[in-house]
């Protein structure tokens, strides 16, 4: 609470103060309108003129419309409340998690950072609408009804403590068994999402190969046991309307007959009665209220705690000092070693090596020797277990990383268009970048498809880029690199959903129109890298062999096997 407590304004305490002020007026109202059945029954027992009943009516209705403003007041700022507190969660949410490296999102999964940027954050404004409302309602309407029926009728005080005494063991019983399932129930949440997210990104799998019905199950399961929490939670609530109703009518008729009573002996009066009914009610409707926030706080406090879990989390790449460096494109890796969380092997060991201004260095090995992990220490998605990464002969951890990222043009192993439409993607590298620059850096990255397309550079593009094909866009993703115009160019295997005559094209473009840039390749065909100034050869996590093609073609064997089973495939085509 805490947390939440920072993220309060000054008007946010000034709104609070206003809502108390407004609840304490509705609820004196309210106690004071059933005030007036009284003085009516009493007019009527000595038969008054008509003018003192239009007194009293007109009475009621001044109330009635106090009542009326100082609820639809508060229900507003409560509203503005509870969706301002909601809205800067939501931002700071968003916010950390743009921070997190990639081992604080594989920490919590993709589908449950979303659970909870969206379902917790709901929860925890619903709650916080609630309880502004109902928490400071009840505690108001029960100390006035109080004060109204200890001033009613001593004797029948005590009945009413006793059936607020009975309803706090029916809401204490039913919270004992709601509560522990709440946080059951957003965990099956996460689960839920997990199974759907990851039927409908790998649709095209699914249904390669028939496993419909292996999905439905899982996703059955997974939805048969948020169901069952959830038909837990309901059934058990559902007992609490009944209950309330049986308590209340039973204390109804215990007060009438109490009060008969006390009729006969002359210690009362029908008005009385009639009245005190009326204020037990609201001290019983007050604590209903209470039981109310019982259910709703825990689950908001739950949904909060899932926030501050995110929130509270220590980002593991953190910024360094340094805002700016001189543009020489240089890298140096110095004696790097890198491990995943957990694994048992470093990914990666003992690496040296330097590329110069200018240079193009092509990192080539069999699956899973390291080559992605290690241009991705570049643009610190992670950091090193030891060793040091240089770009322009600084520490790439003393860099800030926005300053780091500025250096560099990063087409990612996937390709992945946002969604909007083209030119907005490419202005996500450079938001000034104009028409003219597009069209020449569409003609370095081959997209001449564009021209073809109805809507040019606005045509839309779907979620992900699903609307065009890979190579189209792996080439879209290239030229996103191109609009940044960074000293350093990053391609991990972002020529493999390319034809061997566009990949020439594409490189030979690129080449001149980068020539002053930095360019890390990682690839597996031999066409896209053997022009590279350097190729490194990596085996298992070590450097294996640095040099050119016709170099290591001679004296590294691990190059030669695969320049040899490439050679081969294309001999049996």
């Amino acid at each position: 609470m805490k947390r939440l407590f920072k993220t309060f304004k000054v008007y946010d305490y000034i709104i609070l103060f206003l809502i108390f002020g407004l609840i304490l007026i509705q609820t004196y109202f309210e106690m004071e309108f059933i005030g007036f059945t009284q003085e009516l029954i009493d007019l009527v027992k000595v038969s008054a003129e008509k003018s003192k009943y239009w007194q009293v009516g007109f009475k009621m209705i001044a109330v009635a419309l106090t009542i009326f403003v100082s609820i639809v007041i508060k229900n507003i700022l409560s509203s503005f409340f509870s969706s301002r507190i909601s809205k800067d969660l939501r931002r700071q949410v968003f916010k950390k998690v743009n921070e997190f490296s990639s081992a604080e999102i594989n920490k919590f999964s993709t589908a449950s950072l979303i659970t909870r940027s969206t379902n917790d954050v709901t929860q925890v404004q619903r709650t916080l609408l609630m309880t502004v409302r109902m928490l400071f309602t009840a505690p108001c309407m029960a100390f006035f009804a109080i004060r109204k029926i200890t001033i009613s009728s001593f004797e029948l005080t005590w009945v009413s403590v006793g059936f607020v005494i009975l309803t706090l063991i029916v809401i204490i019983t039913l919270l004992i068994f709601v509560l522990p399932k709440f946080n059951i129930m957003q965990k099956q949440t996460d689960k839920l999402n997990l199974v759907t997210r990851e039927n409908l990104t790998g649709i095209r799998v699914v249904r390669a190969y028939n496993a419909e019905k292996y999905q439905e199950n899982k996703f059955n399961n997974a939805n048969n046991d948020l169901t069952k929490t959830t038909l837990f939670l309901n059934r058990v609530m559902s007992l609490l309307n009944p209950f309330m109703s049986l308590i209340m009518s039973t204390m109804t008729l215990t007060l009438y007959w109490f009060g008969a009573t006390l009729i006969n002996k002359n210690l009362l009066e029908y008005a009385q009665i009639v009245t005190f009914g009326q204020y037990s009610m609201h001290i019983i409707m007050s604590f209903m209220f209470i039981t109310l926030m019982f259910v709703m706080i825990p689950r908001g406090l739950v949904s909060l705690r899932r926030i501050n879990e995110i929130l509270d989390t220590e980002i593991s790449i953190k910024d360094g000092e340094i805002d700016k460096s001189e543009n020489l494109g240089t890298i140096e890796f110095r004696d790097v070693s890198f491990s995943y969380a957990e694994a048992e092997e470093p990914v990666l060991q003992n690496i040296n090596f330097k590329v110069e201004k200018g240079e193009t260095v092509a990192f080539i090995g069999s699956t899973g020797s390291g080559k992605s992990t290690l241009i991705n220490l570049v643009p610190r998605f992670f950091d090193v277990d030891s060793g040091e990464v240089l770009v322009d002969g600084i520490n790439v951890k003393a860099y800030k990383k926005e300053v780091l990222h500025s250096k560099i043009g990063y087409v990612p192993q996937k390709a992945n268009l946002f969604s909007g439409d083209i030119k907005s993607n490419m202005q996500l590298a450079n938001e000034d970048i104009t028409d003219a620059q597009i069209e020449e850096i569409f003609g370095v990255a081959q997209c001449s498809f564009v021209e073809r397309l109805e809507d040019g550079y606005t045509q839309p593009v779907s979620q992900g880029g699903k609307n065009f094909s890979g190579g189209q866009k792996q080439r879209l993703s290239i030229a996103r690199a191109i609009a940044r115009k960074p000293e350093i160019y990053i391609f991990d295997d972002s020529f493999s959903a390319l034809d061997f005559k566009t990949d020439k094209n594409l490189r030979s473009a690129l080449k001149k129109y980068t020539k002053d840039a930095t360019c890390l390749i990682v690839a597996q065909r031999i066409s896209t890298i053997k022009d590279a100034n350097k190729i490194i050869v990596l085996d298992d996590g070590k450097i294996v062999g640095i040099g050119t093609h016709d170099e290591l073609l001679k004296s590294n064997s691990v190059y030669k096997e695969i320049v040899d089973s490439q050679e081969k495939k294309g001999s049996d085509k």
